[in-house]
Formats: structure tokens, C-alpha cells, sequence
């Protein structure tokens, strides 16, 4: 098997994203839907991202574009180009689908996919996080993952001198 075109193959164009959507949905699959930077992975993201994928049967990553980390995080950022981080990401075996991104929110990509369960990181309130309404409103669901303490990627950067 070529494992490596397997994960490139996970990274999916925009043009092809309604079909694999179709395909899930009459195959009744249950999409999860978070979305980040992803700029250094650490085990913090790996727990995220596992327990994620384990409130359905398929996950998919919004990944910021290096232009939108760039608006978000400085000029310095990021630290790994994109296609760098969606093929890391998209080695995970519970990773089923990296989808770039480079508007200021995901909301596009949510109202294109409706996911069953939007997840987001961090001490948000479920009703703060983007696309709660779209999510909601179609009987899905959404869930807060609390950080794992002691690791980020910008601690991580700032540590190595990297930036």
C-alpha cells in the first residue's frame, strides 16, 4: 500500500468536497467538523483531535491557509507551511478529510458541510464558537474540549527560539 498517497489523498479540494459529503451522508456517517492552525503539533492537538473523532465517524479539519495564520498569529507565522501541516494531520488514522481555509472564520466551510458536531478547544462557551447557529439549528451538536495544560504551539515556538 502507499501510505503516503493515502494521506495526501485525505487533504481534499473544494470542488470535490460536496461529493465525499454526499457519499458520508447516504452512508449515514456522523461528521465532526474543527478547524485550526495546527502549527506545531504537539500532544495537545493529538488528544484533541482523537477525542474529537470520537464524537462521530468522520472528522474533518478546517486548516488555516499560511496566509490566514500569517493574519492571525504575525508575520513569523507559520512556523510549517500548510501542506506540511494537513499531511501531518492527515497521518492520523481518525483524521478522514483536511480542507483549507484562509477567511478570517470557518463559517463558510460550516455552512457547506453542516457537520453533526462542530468541536472547538479551549474555555468557549458552546454559543460563542462560529457556526453554533448553523450547527444547532440543523439538530447537531456543540462540544468544548478542554486544552491539555502545558502545551501550545506558541509556547512551544517561543521555547526553541524558532520565532
Amino acid at each position: 500500500m502507499d501510505y503516503l498517497k493515502h494521506i495526501e489523498n485525505k487533504i481534499i479540494e473544494p470542488e470535490h468536497l460536496n461529493r465525499l459529503l454526499s457519499l458520508w451522508r447516504f452512508s449515514d456517517e456522523k461528521i465532526v467538523f474543527t478547524n485550526g492552525c495546527f502549527d506545531v503539533l504537539h500532544l495537545g492537538h493529538l488528544k484533541y483531535l482523537a477525542t474529537a473523532a470520537g464524537l462521530g465517524t468522520k472528522l474533518i479539519i478546517g486548516l488555516n491557509t499560511d496566509e490566514s495564520v500569517r493574519k492571525l498569529k504575525g508575520a513569523e507565522r507559520p512556523v510549517n507551511p500548510q501542506k506540511a501541516r494537513a499531511l501531518l494531520l492527515a497521518g492520523f488514522q481518525f483524521v478522514d478529510a483536511i480542507i483549507y481555509f484562509g477567511e478570517d472564520t470557518p463559517i463558510d466551510l460550516i455552512k457547506t458541510i453542516e457537520p453533526d458536531v462542530l468541536v472547538k478547544g479551549g474555555d468557549y462557551k458552546a454559543e460563542e464558537v462560529v457556526g453554533y447557529h448553523v450547527v444547532t439549528e440543523k439538530g447537531g451538536q456543540v462540544v468544548i474540549i478542554d486544552f491539555v495544560d502545558g502545551f501550545s504551539s506558541t509556547a512551544i515556538i517561543k521555547k526553541s527560539g524558532l520565532v
